[in-house]
């Protein structure tokens, strides 16, 4: 992992800057709010109308504020949620601990959960809650065989431009081997030759309002 520096965001919370890659973690215009509006209300709000246990797979697990978002979130939903992430280069402790998410979101009470999100042991399973499994992988995409179907995908790896070989189309064609019937996979990108590629693996694919400081998003469907 090349070294990283903590940004604040207009919202308060942080997100990272990668300057070997000018790349941030998350969106300067807000972290959360972005998080919230990409992955909870249009990926987990949306599969929680019409499922009651849930399977999420994150691909980037990252700073680790969509699992704590959704497990936030989880604590209103009362849904029966297994999370599995994906990271093959985490984070360094000195930064996990800089992180503000549980100050900045007001849930000090819940700063343990974020910890454990990070420092649990890799590949093994966690109960962070009656009913919240968490389970992480230090592996690449070609490198993780799941033994789940999942009802959601959190894409968040970074833009196409930074990381192109995460946005292949055998990439998606492995997600989608992955997806329950009707499943979502969800992703701020917008870029029309995503949109085309997860088309060509028979995604239905729906544009969607994307978060403040960004015009459009994607949500895909395994119908």
């Amino acid at each position: 992992m090349k070294k990283v520096e903590i940004i604040v965001t207009a919202d308060g919370s942080h997100t990272l800057f990668v300057p070997g890659l000018n790349e941030h973690y998350h969106s300067v215009h807000g972290a959360v709010q972005e998080s919230r509006h990409v992955f909870i209300k249009n990926g987990l709000l949306k599969t929680a109308e019409k499922k009651d246990e849930i399977k999420i797979l994150e691909i980037g697990l990252g700073t680790g504020l969509n699992v704590f978002l959704t497990f936030l979130e989880n604590l209103k939903l009362k849904k029966k949620i297994s999370y599995f992430a994906i990271e093959p280069f985490p984070l360094k402790c000195e930064i996990i601990e800089e992180l503000n998410y549980a100050e900045s979101l007001k849930t000090e009470n819940h700063s343990h959960t974020f910890r454990e999100i990070h420092f649990c042991e890799w590949d093994e399973y966690i109960s962070v809650s009656n009913n919240f499994k968490f389970i992480k992988f230090k592996k690449k995409m070609k490198e993780f065989e799941p033994n789940a179907m999942f009802d959601v995908v959190y894409f968040d790896a970074f833009a196409p431009s930074v990381q192109p070989e995460m946005w292949r189309k055998d990439v998606f064609e492995k997600l989608y081997k992955w997806m329950e019937i009707n499943s979502i996979l969800i992703t701020y990108c917008a870029k029309g030759e995503v949109k085309r590629t997860l088309k060509s693996v028979g995604f239905e694919v729906e544009t969607l309002l994307g978060p403040p400081g960004k015009r459009e998003m994607i949500r895909a469907i395994k119908k």
